[in-house]
């Protein structure tokens, strides 16, 4: 017996399991030819974005633009012989169809002529996003109710025929019968399905922002996305499973902004024990250090609602240092003694010891602390909690999401030569990887990664009132705030001291030295070798987290090239920083580009004055050669799934497996 036979009858198991897929020669032989041929197709186009902190609005129009990839589309397809103007309103429609397409219609004197020429130039922009996949992939994505139609359109011969007459015919009667609206509908759908393959969130879809709901509907509605957790990230994903200082912080950071509606019209959580507790306890305290920070160009604000926002706020504050200084005692491995800082408040003096020093404290009232006891919740905290926490695991819409922030993320992603993560990879001031202990064990670098991923899954799916789901939650706190998580980045989270200390020097945090690092390439190399990349030009750190302050001069893509960092501020608090509002990345078959984007005024602003983003596209690393397919890494899978089917029509042909 040969080698090769031997093998076949080894793998001869495998290999009648797959030819109930493929039960004739012929089957087997058709795929390998289709499967030969997408290896051969251009690389699909990949979207990167990140730090969207519930900034729904400017995140569903960039998401519709596909970062201007759908307009410069447009622009290839119409040419200069179609005005600016019209273009900009043609790439509208394709963002938001069934909103702009009432008005567009309203404006026409003849409206089946503006119905054809509409249809026509969709069907042309649709034909050029479909060029890179195969019939197959396109098919399977067409809508329902008018996959033949499309398909006919998309495919079709003309040699035999009038292109123009066979046109006509099939669009005069979807306006005959009335189906011209749907029909449009569908279309801009379906380009901006194929316009991107992929969408990768590289971390923090919560916090600051007025609905993150909305962003996590539309990405579970996406049909091809995967999501890096952020530190916000982490913490909703504790305050879901039930983590008294997962709940406690998000409500914090909730309040600070004075973004009710997040919490309330989002997912139904019940504030009302909250604001009664704190109207109780709070009222004639001074607040002031506790008023939410605001965009008054964006809203106007009626200060007795901001004076409520400011005492829950002061409320929420002291029960999260109770919580958190419980959090630190119950997990000494977290090494934050240091940051249970209600240990170190006198309250004599009115002083707190931080960093070997007594500093003063702006506001030392503390009527619900016994300081006996610091830590211990009084019975009307303890029943604020018990009534969140139930709120918080009775919002169904908030588990649902939360179960599908689990079922597509992850600490980190390796796809196509790209490493992403949204923080850091802990490293200590001499560039080598940080160990941390945690359970016993050491890790540092790639394990790292992996032992805090399966840990936070832990917070999660353990049994409800468990030992280990309270660690769970307790360690996803740990990646919000703690010292060398991969997903925070920093020695501390100042919270404390902003809210009840005056020195500002005080508010400093230290950033991991990760970011000295960040400008090295060789150390950029170093940890793409440790997750096994590095080996080619075309790998890269994707990053998150840190603002890139554009307006100061600096630039997100370091390391020659080998990191490129796409927070550049989503978030309106961070638009005075970083002089921008946000970066984002596409791949594809040509290379990288990085598209800057100024701030995005409304959806409402963007639907009648056909306002886009303003976006700078920076194409900043082209390749050679086109890529294909083949050098992908669903490639390599394709690869791998045709020499399955070549021994299977060995094993045919040699009579080990007879067909069906």
């Amino acid at each position: 017996m040969t080698e090769r036979s031997l093998h076949l009858q080894e793998n001869l198991k495998f290999l009648t399991l797959l030819a109930r897929d493929y039960p004739t020669v012929a089957k087997a032989s058709s795929e390998i030819i289709n499967l030969q041929a997408i290896l051969k197709l251009p690389k699909p186009t990949e979207h990167f974005m990140s730090d969207l902190h519930g900034e729904h609005e400017a995140f569903i129009h960039i998401l519709n633009n596909a970062s201007g990839v759908i307009r410069e589309k447009v622009d290839r397809v119409l040419g200069e012989s179609v005005s600016e103007e019209e273009r900009a309103e043609f790439s509208t429609l394709i963002y938001y169809p069934e909103k702009k397409l009432p008005r567009l219609k309203a404006r026409q004197t003849d409206l089946d002529s503006w119905y054809r020429t509409t249809l026509y130039r969709l069907i042309d922009v649709c034909r050029v996003v479909s060029s890179k996949h195969t019939r197959s992939f396109v098919r399977k994505r067409l809508p329902e109710g008018f996959a033949y139609i499309i398909d006919e359109l998309l495919h079709a011969h003309f040699e035999d025929h009038d292109k123009e007459f066979y046109y006509e015919q099939i669009l005069s009667s979807i306006i005959d019968i009335g189906r011209a609206d749907a029909f449009i509908v569908a279309l801009c759908e379906l380009i901006k399905r194929l316009a991107v393959a992929r969408l990768h969130i590289v971390g923090d879809l919560f916090d600051r922002g007025p609905r993150p709901d909305i962003i996590l509907d539309k990405l579970m509605a996406h049909h091809a996305v995967d999501i890096q957790w952020g530190n916000h990230d982490a913490v909703w994903m504790g305050a879901a499973a039930g983590s008294a200082v997962c709940i406690a912080t998000v409500i914090n950071t909730t309040l600070s902004y004075n973004n009710l509606e997040a919490l309330e019209d989002s997912y139904g959580i019940n504030l009302r024990p909250l604001s009664l507790f704190a109207e109780n306890t709070y009222q004639h305290s001074d607040v002031s250090r506790f008023m939410p920070k605001l965009d008054h160009k964006v809203r106007p604000f009626e200060q007795e609602g901001l004076l409520r926002c400011a005492r829950m706020h002061k409320a929420i504050a002291v029960i999260l240092a109770k919580l958190e200084y419980q959090t630190i005692a119950r997990n000494p491995e977290f090494g934050m003694d240091d940051r249970a800082l209600l240990k170190f408040v006198d309250f004599t003096t009115k002083t707190i010891h931080i960093d070997g020093k007594d500093w003063p404290m702006a506001d030392c009232s503390f009527p619900t602390v016994d300081p006996r006891a610091r830590a211990v919740l009084t019975a009307g905290e303890r029943q604020v909690m018990e009534k969140l926490c139930q709120s918080f695991s009775e919002s169904e819409r908030l588990q649902r999401q939360i179960r599908f922030l689990y079922a597509k993320g992850s600490i980190y992603k390796v796809e196509n030569g790209n490493l992403l993560f949204h923080g850091v990879i802990p490293l200590n001031e001499d560039g080598s990887f940080h160990e941390s202990c945690l359970e016993g064990r050491r890790y540092s670098g790639h394990a790292l990664m992996d032992y805090c991923e399966a840990r936070a899954r832990r917070a999660y799916f353990a049994p409800e009132g468990s030992r280990a789901r309270q660690e769970g939650g307790d360690f996803l706190w740990y990646l919000w705030c703690g010292r060398h998580s991969p997903l925070f980045g920093r020695d501390r989270m100042t919270t404390f001291e902003r809210l009840f200390v005056g020195e500002k020097s005080l508010y400093e945090e230290k950033q991991d030295p990760y970011y000295d690092y960040r400008d090295n390439e060789q150390m950029a190399l170093r940890i793409l070798r440790e997750f096994g990349l590095g080996q080619t030009e075309l790998c890269h750190i994707v990053n998150g987290h840190v603002p890139v302050r554009a307006g100061c001069g600096e630039k997100p893509v370091k390391a020659n090239g080998r990191v490129i960092v796409i927070d550049g501020g989503f978030c309106r608090a961070y638009h005075e920083k970083t002089g921008i509002a946000g970066y984002t990345l596409v791949f594809n078959s040509h290379g990288l580009s990085l598209r800057a984007h100024e701030p995005f005024e409304s959806t409402q602003k963007a639907i009648r004055d056909n306002q886009d983003i303003v976006s700078t596209v920076d194409i900043f690393e082209t390749v050679k050669t086109r890529i294909l397919v083949q050098d992908t890494d669903n490639g390599r899978i394709l690869q791998g799934q045709i020499e399955d089917l070549k021994q299977l029509l060995e094993a045919y042909q040699t009579g080990l497996i007879k067909e069906g």
